[in-house]
């Protein structure tokens, strides 16, 4: 095997408006690219977002991803990567540019490589951030078309913001995500309101380290684990307290790991639903392969961008498609 040189850079994207959800604020979506090339060869990218919720930064990223260089030089593969690098952002960039430069050396695509079927377009949730029910409300105007939309959540204003979503986007499927902003009370309250008003899901309601107070609640709409769900190794743990379980490739570690997540946790009865940090077309190309068991996609994150990168991912009609090999896989 030729030597194979691990690099990592950071990369600023603007978004195209402010970006608000129960923990803050974001203006920039700020990733990392690792890249793994062969000497005089092609080369493989995987972009990651270090997540501060995860105690991650740009600096300690970029850092993960130096202390696996030699090992990568030597031949490591993603499965014993797995061995090397805990689940999170540094993983993911690594997996999936050792991904993208196995596609590229034996002339197949990624799923050809998982032992997958093609993946079809798929309807992508497009997300609404947090603002007053009168800005949420001219947000779902413009998203009125989208077959499937994501708003996000705190503990304010909760039913006068979903009000005012429903009423500019009547025919928009809808699912919710207070980022554990809210609390059991709160649950309680709004779970027959959300279930009257059609919400189909309500993605992590409470802190992930609190969440076995959801142990045996009887919720009207169907709650899904996300702060709460990693890896494989999270679903004893969850089993009793969520319905449905959303992979993130930044949280799982790659897509290597993903792969497990999906098969263990529908093999458990758990519904899938596949999502994203926000990020570029890059980020979200490896997650297509998760979309055809899901029960929910959530990959609009190049969409919140003020532009994406170049060979960019086509969506059309709140659909995403495929990413094309100049991209990724």
């Amino acid at each position: 095997m030729a030597a194979r040189i691990l690099s990592a850079v950071d990369q600023g994207w603007p978004l195209a408006r402010p970006f608000a959800i129960s923990r803050g604020v974001k203006t920039e979506a700020r990733v990392v690219v690792a890249e793994v090339a062969e000497a005089d060869g092609p080369a493989g990218r995987g972009e990651c977002v270090p997540y501060a919720r995860y105690g991650e930064t740009v600096d300690s990223v970029i850092h993960q991803i130096a202390e696996v260089a030699d090992a990568i030089a030597g031949g490591l593969d993603r499965r014993g990567l797995i061995d090397l690098l805990p689940p999170g952002a540094a993983r993911n960039a690594v997996d999936c540019a050792l991904w993208d430069l196995e596609c590229k050396q034996a002339g197949k695509r990624a799923w050809e490589l998982a032992g997958l079927s093609e993946p079809a377009p798929a309807i992508t949730a497009e997300t609404i951030g947090i603002g007053t029910p009168e800005e949420m409300g001219k947000r779902a105007g413009e998203l009125a078309a989208a077959p499937l939309l994501k708003i996000k959540l705190d503990g304010e204003h909760v039913r006068a913001r979903l009000d005012a979503v429903h009423a500019a986007a009547p025919n928009a499927r809808l699912v919710v995500d207070p980022n554990e902003g809210w609390d059991l009370h709160r649950l309680e309250n709004l779970g027959g309101y959300l279930a009257d008003l059609g919400v189909e899901m309500i993605e992590q309601p409470v802190a992930a380290e609190g969440d076995e107070i959801l142990r045996g609640l009887d919720c009207a709409v169907p709650l899904c684990a996300d702060e709460s769900c990693h890896t494989a190794a999270d679903l004893d743990r969850l089993d009793g307290l969520y319905d449905m379980v959303n992979i993130k490739l930044d949280k799982t570690g790659g897509l290597t790991a993903a792969l497990d997540l999906a098969q263990a946790a529908q093999a458990r009865g758990f519904k899938v639903m596949v999502g994203c940090m926000v990020a570029t077309s890059l980020g979200m190309a490896p997650a297509t392969l998760l979309t055809p068991g899901a029960a929910v996609v959530d990959l609009d994150g190049p969409l919140l961008l003020r532009e994406d990168r170049d060979h960019g991912l086509d969506f059309t009609d709140g659909m995403i498609h495929p990413p094309k090999a100049t991209l990724w896989g």
